[in-house]
């Protein structure tokens, strides 16, 4: 693993659990993304941001394991993702949780069908001890007594709770949020944001959240990286205030200056 020490071991002296090394991503001749090298603390809050259509979801598949790089790797505690064999990728993504855009319910199952559906899957839990378990992750995310109802009895903001709830259902080391706040109004994303942290803090969970949204941006990143989708590479690293008062480059600062800190 050639994956370079990142400014955040030395300020935080934190346990770098996830190390991308020298990642290039692309479909046929286009690159996405070229020699992508960064590191993820354990418990901290990583956002990856950029422009539209620099990568930053394609990083994300990349990350769990739906999309195979043209080169590099990623490696989670020191193990390699791309370059092991699918038992052992199977046994990292075990330590993945996911929210997908939207909350990506589904919409004939109840909530606590919903956040139960990994349990029943993955852990063989029955009905009962799945709904129990089900119960106790809604509650964690401020869904308590929403068991039964459907996705679309709810607002914007419940479902993408719900799906971070289901996201937590295996206490996965990791969380991976896809544009959380994508849809919901101001005072939702805050609330989501708000949760993001109280979890971080009261679990220890890794999120790595892919956003454009400034507001959650500065609200909820320890860290973070910006794709240049122009240049298709990473153009800095840090984290977003430090970024935004003292990158080198204007069009980070530009990004993080689109409107006022809140």
């Amino acid at each position: 693993m050639n994956g370079a020490t990142t400014s955040t071991d030395a300020s935080q002296g934190g346990e770098r659990l996830v190390d991308v090394d020298h990642l290039t991503m692309a479909y046929g001749d286009y690159v996405v993304q070229r020699e992508l090298t960064f590191s993820v603390v354990r418990s901290q809050i990583f956002v990856v941001m950029g422009d539209s259509g620099s990568g930053k979801s394609t990083l994300l598949r990349h990350m769990i394991g739906l999309e195979a790089p043209r080169a590099g790797d990623v490696f989670y505690r020191g193990q390699a993702y791309w370059n092991s064999p699918a038992d052992v990728r199977e046994r990292l993504r075990a330590k993945f949780g996911v929210l997908f855009q939207g909350g990506a319910l589904l919409s004939s199952l109840t909530l606590g069908e919903n956040v139960g559906l990994p349990l029943v899957e993955h852990l063989r839990l029955d009905p009962r001890q799945a709904r129990e378990v089900a119960a106790t992750k809604l509650a964690l995310v401020g869904l308590a007594g929403c068991e039964d109802h459907y996705p679309d009895e709810v607002s914007g903001g419940m479902k993408n709770r719900a799906g971070l709830a289901r996201s937590l259902a295996l206490d996965p080391e990791i969380v991976f949020l896809d544009e959380p706040s994508a849809g919901l109004d101001p005072l939702s994303a805050r609330r989501l944001d708000d949760l993001v942290l109280e979890l971080r803090d009261s679990l220890g969970t890794t999120f790595i959240v892919v956003t454009h949204e400034l507001p959650s941006i500065f609200a909820i990143a320890d860290d973070s990286i910006f794709l240049d989708g122009g240049r298709h590479v990473m153009a800095a690293q840090g984290n977003p205030r430090e970024l935004l008062a003292s990158s080198p480059d204007p069009k980070v600062r530009a990004f993080l200056a689109r409107g006022r800190l809140p």
